[in-house]
């Protein structure tokens, strides 16, 4: 008998590990329901995804049927798409029309989610409102202490979006007042900085893209979003590939794939060829063992290595500059880049080779000398950041401890670090190897 109960309970805490890898099944949930309900109003017809909360990736989608390669993951009908065309159709429409200067597409999407998020209950678009996130994690919503953690082009990035949407905030004022009319409380209190940060942020982490033909009653920034209720529950993966566009025979927002999916597996679909960097400035999260993955070398790090005495020097720099081989410098999962090792070759040449450096720039080795110079240089680099990577772990660690409130922020940048220190690791062992193969 004990050896069948064994069995039974291996066999129930395998099944309870498939389940918890697979995902938790959120469908019966009232505010999927409401949103199942008000998608099928608007000629949406879905049986196979399912709203799960899954361990590595949270809030997704499952799929109830094995998918094929070739097979239609989702056709979302026009009517359940919110572009700048359901805001004109609003009773926004006649204010943004007469508004002068015109408002861009992007604020006109912003105003009317916060309009419709106070409305409330009154909101037809309530159970979209209701699914989606209460707050994000784009760099633009993290503490000063926590964007200081940042790699350095992420964190001046970081700083730029922050900036972007105070500009906006402010720019925007005399327009949300010309809103008054529409609503009892003052427009102050409605368009404040927290709902025009919400809104902005739920605009550039969920909508896909898709081009709409220019109005006059928009400024000439492109008008290219739409906000795709139940279909922006799908995740992203660098390793699945997609096909994504509007179908305008059917009149639906459609995505095919290109992978299989099993049956009660999460779908996922892919965002673009992004690195972790641009995942969380775009998206507000980063994926692990991401193949696009890399870590950036500024071009002060780069010069550190290289004597100010070598007489040469400017005339290197000025020439890396002009050709662009001082930005998007990087090491990845397979080493140094091309961009970077061709930047420090032709920072490592001796006075006598220098007039090689057109046939550097152009992929060719000039001696094994200059070839070493560059890698040892490279390791150097590599070492640098590797030690900054570790640094920025342990004061990640401190702070978890000491600011509780921080802790989902920090762990953020937790990940993203960690990847890097991954990428940086590698790159070592890839120039080590390299190394000997030059002696």
């Amino acid at each position: 008998m004990k050896k069948s109960r064994g069995r039974t309970g291996r066999k129930r805490r395998r099944k309870h590990l498939k389940s918890f890898m697979d995902g938790v099944n959120c469908s019966h949930k009232l505010e999927y329901i409401k949103l199942k309900k008000w998608l099928k109003e608007r000629g949406f017809e879905d049986s196979n995804l399912r709203p799960a909360e899954f361990w590595g990736t949270g809030r997704g989608l499952m799929t109830t049927k094995a998918l094929q390669a070739g097979d239609v993951i989702i056709s979302l009908p026009e009517q359940c798409l919110l572009t700048t065309s359901t805001v004109l159709s609003s009773c926004l429409g006649g204010h943004i029309e007469s508004w002068k200067p015109p408002v861009s597409p992007l604020l006109a999407l912003c105003t009317f989610l916060i309009a419709e998020k106070h409305a409330g209950d009154k909101s037809p678009w309530k159970p979209y409102l209701d699914v989606l996130p209460k707050t994000y994690t784009c760099p633009a919503c993290l503490e000063p202490d926590v964007i200081n953690l940042l790699p350095n082009p992420l964190k001046k990035k970081a700083q730029e979006q922050k900036m972007m949407i105070q500009e906006l905030f402010h720019s925007s004022k005399a327009f949300f007042s010309s809103l008054q009319p529409l609503f009892a409380e003052s427009t102050g209190s409605i368009f404040n900085f927290s709902a025009l940060e919400w809104a902005w942020c739920t605009v550039n982490t969920r909508t896909i893209y898709m081009k709409h033909p220019h109005r006059d009653c928009f400024s000439l920034e492109p008008d290219v979003y739409a906000l795709a209720p139940y279909l922006d529950l799908l995740n992203h993966s660098p390793n699945v590939q997609v096909k994504a566009g509007f179908n305008e025979q059917t009149r639906s927002y459609e995505i095919w794939t290109n992978s299989q999916c099993k049956k009660h597996q999460e779908v996922l679909i892919c965002y673009g060829p992004h690195d972790n960097q641009r995942l969380l400035l775009e998206y507000g999260f980063v994926a692990m063992d991401n193949p696009h993955s890399s870590v950036y070398v500024s071009a002060d790090i780069l010069l550190k290595y290289f004597s100010p005495l070598d007489k040469q020097r400017k005339a290197k720099i000025s020439i890396l500059k002009d050709h662009d081989f001082l930005e998007n410098l990087t090491f990845g999962w397979e080493g140094p880049s091309w961009r970077l090792l061709t930047a420090l070759r032709v920072l490592s040449l001796a006075a006598e080779q220098f007039a090689c450096w057109r046939r550097i720039l152009l992929g060719e080795v000039s001696s094994a000398r200059n070839e070493q110079q560059a890698l040892a240089a490279a390791a150097k680099i590599c070492q640098f950041l590797t030690e900054e990577t570790q640094h920025v772990l342990l004061q990640i660690s401190q702070l978890k401890r000491d600011r509780e409130n921080l802790k989902t922020h920090l762990a953020l940048v937790e990940m993203l670090r960690s990847e890097d220190l991954k990428i940086l690791q590698k790159s070592a062992e890839i120039i080590c190897n390299l190394n000997l193969g030059t002696t």
